[in-house]
């Protein structure tokens, strides 16, 4: 059976979070933190992983982190796990 894991990057060193899914997540940590060699998250490293939720679907991740990435869900994110 697959999971799927919605997970929170944080960068100490820009202050940027970064908000993902993934069925995966340490090959995706390490993509996002030395494999990767262009896009969003190569500029803002190193990040670490501060929240992590756990799905049995795909659909159910998916609007976990279109929740988590909207206004409302950058505040809780902030407000909860980050600070």
């Amino acid at each position: 059976m697959d999971e799927f894991v919605v997970y929170a990057l944080y960068s100490r060193s820009s202050g940027k979070t970064y908000v993902g899914f993934t069925s995966d997540l340490i090959n995706r940590f390490h993509s996002h933190n030395h494999y990767s060699t262009k896009g969003y998250t190569v500029r803002f490293r190193p990040w670490e992983v501060v929240h992590v939720e756990f799905f049995t679907t795909k659909h159910e991740a998916m609007v976990r982190e279109r929740w988590v990435k909207s206004g409302v869900g950058r505040e809780w994110l902030r407000a909860n796990v980050i600070y």
